[in-house]
């Protein structure tokens, strides 16, 4: 098992990020991300990088205002499967806006084909039709649009993992 640490993107981190994504949109399994829409929203991207300084996950948080963030284009390279990545990535973005968001509600989501993975970061199923921000922004540009099969998942500030 190889270790590896889980940080806020940099600009040199793109063509990995860029990589990773496209290896899992050619799949249908997270929507294509263009390397200038991933510099436009670099600020957002969390990494994790392994011991040999290779980016082998990556995350992104998407902030629709009102306290309702997504995670969204969580992917883990094939190599680095099972290793805990995915998870430590979504741990340091639940940490990170709690952190950030300390006075507030807030609620964070994700559209998903692994209920299972995000119900052990404490996340609960919930109906998607709680979303329409995101139904509006991505969902309706989907290829899955009208035969989508992922399951929309929520954790908020209250029913968040302490510890």
């Amino acid at each position: 098992m190889k270790s590896y640490t889980v940080r806020k993107a940099q600009e040199q981190d793109i063509p990995a990020i860029h990589s990773l994504l496209e290896y899992y949109a050619d799949q249908g399994i997270v929507l294509r991300r263009s390397r200038e829409n991933i510099l436009k929203n670099l600020g957002s991207f969390f990494v994790a990088e392994s011991d040999d300084r290779r980016i082998c996950g990556c995350s992104a948080i998407r902030d629709f205002g009102g306290n309702l963030l997504e995670v969204r284009s969580l992917v883990v390279d094939p190599e680095f499967q099972g290793q805990g990545i995915g998870g430590a990535i979504v741990r340091a973005i639940v940490r990170t806006v709690g952190e950030e968001r300390r006075q507030h509600k807030w609620r964070i989501f994700t559209l998903t084909g692994r209920p299972e993975f995000f119900a052990k970061q404490g996340f609960r199923t919930v109906p998607r039709e709680m979303f329409p921000e995101k139904i509006w922004s991505d969902c309706r540009k989907c290829p899955k649009n009208t035969c989508c099969d992922e399951i929309a998942m929520l954790q908020t500030d209250e029913d968040r993992p302490r510890g």
